[in-house]
């Protein structure tokens, strides 16, 4: 019997295994191929300031699973999350680290889900419920840039906004096995979906294809986990489905890929 198509995550590679359980509980064939590296940060204080600034601060937005892991990776010994202190996010994935790492799950700020729309638009108005910012204190735990429109709005409330970069991103660097593994993925015949989350990814993505074959990426089904990486990817001349970023959904859409 065949196997089914496989549905390749691109997310980080310590955000795949959670996704891989989840999906395989679905009944999802999933596979691995993350097209965003994620290192250390760019200043080694970074994450000693994130904490020195937390006991100060009335906001801590991180950007990604990466950015919870980063800064609670580096927790003072015997630290408790500040009792004034929201913690916010925009995705689901996020939010479940977060509350997994001790923050009080009623100090969790992030997007309802009811919406399915998980970005800084959404979650803007949990933050400005919590207003007003006037002369407040807010950190925008992230990697290197990144959520300017939220920056934007909290120093426009009157926030007192620092960003911090508490991890990297890179393109990955592949071995030879990965690069066979890509080549194989990405063959007509292999009726592959890959699922974005990232836009970045979609440009390391045309880099590697180019690197490995001169040419653009040809018209591969995608899931794309938000309008702007939805639009990134049809740049890019990939064909797109749009879908929330759970378990749920993007089974659902696999599952549509599969029967057609």
């Amino acid at each position: 019997m065949a196997l089914p198509p496989p549905l390749v995550l691109t997310r980080p590679a310590a955000q795949a295994p959670s996704w891989m359980r989840a999906l395989s509980a679905l009944g999802v064939r999933a596979v691995s191929w993350p097209l965003i590296d994620i290192g250390p940060a760019p200043d080694a204080q970074a994450l000693t300031e994130a904490w020195r600034q937390l006991s100060k601060s009335e906001l801590a937005f991180f950007a990604s699973p990466n950015a919870v892991a980063a800064v609670m990776g580096a927790r003072p010994s015997g630290a408790q999350w500040p009792a004034q202190c929201w913690a916010a996010c925009v995705g689901p994935g996020s939010a479940e680290a977060l509350i997994a790492a001790k923050v009080p799950r009623h100090q969790v700020l992030s997007p309802p889900t009811a919406t399915g729309q998980f970005d800084s638009e959404a979650l803007w108005p949990s933050i400005e419920a919590q207003g007003p910012w006037q002369g407040r204190q807010a950190l925008l735990l992230r990697g290197q840039g990144g959520r300017e429109w939220l920056s934007e709005r909290l120093a426009q409330a009157g926030a007192r906004v620092q960003a911090l970069a508490v991890y990297t991103r890179h393109a990955p660097q592949p071995d030879g096995q990965q690069r066979a593994l890509l080549r194989q993925w990405m063959q007509p015949e292999a009726r592959a979906l890959w699922l974005l989350s990232s836009s970045e990814a979609v440009g390391h993505w045309q880099q590697l294809w180019r690197q490995e074959t001169g040419a653009e990426l040809p018209p591969l089904p995608v899931l794309a986990t938000h309008r702007r990486i939805a639009a990134t990817a049809q740049a890019a001349g990939l064909c797109v489905t749009l879908v929330e970023p759970t378990p749920a959904a993007v089974a659902a859409a696999w599952a549509q890929h599969q029967a057609s």
